[in-house]
């Protein structure tokens, strides 16, 4: 018994570690686009980092469901750790803040800047809240405005959808649509290249809406609605059998899903520019609760149910509630002033 319970433990541990040596790279992401690009290219920028979750996972499904077939499910964790190692050490070395870079122009500087870019968001001023730190009154602000907290809950909800994609969807192929597990490893793939097309053109979309004239808001808003109706209909799923028309409908699901997910880029818009990764920060901790709920909630569905059919329905009813955060509760999109 004692084994068995060590051995709960020490996963329970290690993939805390794991969630808490991730948490900052959503946040530095944010941080990293508003210091960099312009508003009008923010969208497709954080799309970019942001769908690449779902091209990493359309890569490596395949190679992770061959590892574990061909080899066991230890080489998993020995090569993505490698693979860890070696991204990490290319980070340190090529990533510079806009006035420390050693090949940034004056020119370059100055039209960044003057376009929306937050390039002295290190430079601490006396007084200002880059230079105090951040403080729980500053958190206390962003959860007590309206706008942000419709940010903050939105994100929660997307990632619901990206959760079930991530943990339950190959037990579903393997439980619902009796796949082998190795299948499940290439068939997984299919949604998440999805995913990823759907996370740059939303970005592309959002950005080509700005250069256009329309409004920040509408172009932020617009993508984000007409993507969570798309992962909407992954409820679909539950009036088929047909094992490729169910493959189709989540693809077109995990592409919604890819297209409305523009909740970066609007952190990098509306982020009080003194603590754009604090802001950032709390934005991922509403996101990352969804990483806990979401798996026991369609674990409990599943175990009572003994079916899938609950569980698509609480994912595809999650995405209709992102788009009523951001239609009934965000307002129209701007940068938030701190109250000193």
């Amino acid at each position: 018994m004692f084994p068995l319970a060590w051995a709960g433990i020490s996963m329970f541990f290690m993939r805390f570690m794991l969630g808490f040596s991730e948490a900052p790279s959503f946040p530095a992401n944010a941080r990293i686009v508003a210091a960099w690009f312009p508003t009008k290219e923010r969208g497709t920028a954080s799309a970019i980092f942001n769908s690449a979750q779902y091209f990493s996972l359309a890569l490596f499904s395949p190679l992770l469901g061959w590892l574990t077939f061909a080899w066991g499910w230890e080489h998993v964790f020995t090569v993505m750790g490698v693979i860890g190692f070696v991204l990490t050490a290319l980070w340190i070395k090529l990533i510079y803040n806009p006035t420390d870079h050693p090949r940034m122009s004056a020119e370059e500087l100055k039209f960044i800047s003057e376009n929306g870019a937050v390039v002295d968001m290190d430079h601490k001023k006396p007084g200002s809240a880059a230079a105090s730190g951040p403080k729980l009154h500053y958190i206390k602000q962003l959860l007590s405005n309206r706008m942000m907290l419709g940010v903050f809950f939105g994100q929660y909800f997307i990632n619901t959808i990206t959760w079930f994609f991530l943990t339950w969807f190959p037990i579903y192929l393997v439980q619902e649509k009796g796949m082998s597990i190795l299948k499940v490893g290439l068939v997984a793939s299919i949604p998440a290249l999805c995913g990823f097309a759907g996370g740059v053109l939303g970005g592309v979309f959002s950005d080509y809406l700005i250069k256009r004239g329309l409004s920040l808001t509408l172009a932020r808003k617009l993508p984000i609605v007409l993507g969570m109706l798309l992962a909407s209909t992954i409820i679909l799923c539950n009036y088929t059998n047909n094992t490729t028309l169910v493959v189709m409908l989540m693809a077109l699901a995990f592409f919604g899903k890819g297209f409305g997910a523009l909740g970066w880029p609007v952190i990098s818009d509306t982020a009080p520019k003194e603590i754009v990764g604090l802001c950032g920060g709390v934005f991922n901790v509403f996101g990352n609760v969804a990483s806990i709920v979401t798996p026991l909630v369609i674990g409990y569905l599943v175990s009572e149910l003994h079916s899938f059919n609950a569980a698509l329905v609480f994912v595809g009813c999650s995405a209709l509630m992102a788009m009523v955060c951001y239609l009934f509760v965000v307002g129209d999109i701007k940068r938030m002033e701190l109250q000193k």
